[in-house]
């Protein structure tokens, strides 16, 4: 398929989708047409792949096989079409809706063109008798085009601006719900550290530790403990020069005391402009405290091996000097087996020394 013709059909496909809501002005104009034309019907057409489309009350419905419509003729030519007797005309004569009773005879075709010259169908009158239009009646069909693309273009365009808002509306519902619904802490602060907007958490946890409502408007810095207040504005003006900022630490809220994973963002304008800063945080004094649990069962669980390993190579240590004694008074070369204790003895010392030194290693850490 050629690509304007490509091109052409995803225009078309674009109207099928309206839903019109200016029907009125569109009888108007098909009933000025036929008035113009002198006629009974006038109708406008969508020409798709394969179908032919009428505008029926609020939307385009299928009328007829394209290879069945005369309005494919003037999608093809681009140009007004004028046939004075169908019966007559050699492309038509074998039509269905030519050759049955009280079937079209006289047709006229003015092309709806769009701005980019796509020829997506026609505003079309038709008889039931042969006819002819004058200059004057084919200029004005063609005007009366113009405007019916006019206002199909104008209806496209609503339609597509009331989808984006839809859409808009939903992503913004769904936003909310995550920005409200989550844990984690999140501000958007303007140049001078007023909040611009925050979510439920950060709300709950400023209402529990200084009983006040956060809102939109006042400075963040109210908010700030003392001790840390240098170090936040700090990270507040390097971000507000373009960097990001991630850090763990201790804070202080109230009487209260959390640890938090907070970043700090720069915010900015469509433009690319930084107008504020973007705070996050989510607590992790939870898995601190697991942390240090875990560290000082850690280092008890060393400590105790490293008790037992002495009190285990204690009795090691006392077989090893009796060894030693009976070898001085010559037992070894009367009883071979104490070699084998010997070894066995030095086996177990060697695998006490090895779990002493591992036990001391990580009581270092």
């Amino acid at each position: 398929m050629p690509y304007n013709e490509l091109k052409r059909l995803e225009a078309v496909n674009r109207f099928l989708k309206v839903q019109v809501d200016k029907q009125e002005e569109f009888k108007e104009i098909t009933q000025l047409a036929a008035d113009i034309c002198g006629v009974p019907n006038a109708l406008i057409t969508l020409i798709g792949q394969d179908t032919e489309y009428i505008l029926f009350n609020d939307r385009f419905i299928p009328s007829s096989g394209r290879d069945e419509s005369f309005c494919h003729f003037v999608v093809e030519s681009a140009a007004i079409m004028v046939v004075p007797d169908a019966q007559l005309d050699p492309d038509l004569k074998s039509y269905a809706a030519v050759r049955r009773e009280a079937g079209i005879r006289f047709y006229a075709g003015a092309p709806l063109t769009t701005n980019d010259g796509q020829t997506l169908g026609s505003l079309c009158v038709f008889d039931q008798k042969p006819g002819q239009l004058t200059e004057i009646q084919k200029k004005m069909l063609q005007n009366l085009a113009k405007q019916v693309i006019q206002l199909l273009d104008f209806e496209s365009n609503l339609h597509f601006l009331k989808e984006q808002y839809l859409n808009a509306k939903k992503l913004e519902l769904k936003m909310n719900s995550f920005f409200e619904s989550t844990t984690s802490n999140h501000l958007l602060l303007d140049k001078d550290l007023n909040i611009i907007c925050c979510n439920k958490a950060v709300k709950e946890l400023i209402k529990k530790a200084y009983g006040v409502e956060m809102h939109p408007g006042m400075n963040i810095k109210q908010f700030i403990d003392a001790d840390y207040m240098a170090d936040f504005i700090n990270n507040c003006s390097i971000t507000l020069s373009g960097e990001s900022i991630r850090l763990e630490l201790l804070h202080n809220y109230g009487v209260s005391s959390s640890w938090f994973i907070e970043s700090y963002d720069p915010a900015r304008n469509n433009d690319g402009e930084i107008i504020g800063i973007s705070y996050n945080s989510i607590d992790i004094s939870k898995r601190i405290a697991s942390q240090q649990t875990a560290l000082a069962q850690q280092r008890k669980l060393n400590h105790i091996a490293f008790i037992q390993s002495h009190e285990f190579r204690r009795p090691v240590a006392t077989i090893k000097g009796m060894l030693n004694l009976m070898e001085m008074d010559g037992y070894d070369e009367n009883y071979p087996l104490l070699k084998v204790i010997r070894n066995s003895v030095n086996e177990i010392d060697d695998n006490i020394v090895e779990i002493v030194n591992f036990t001391v290693k990580n009581a270092e850490y």
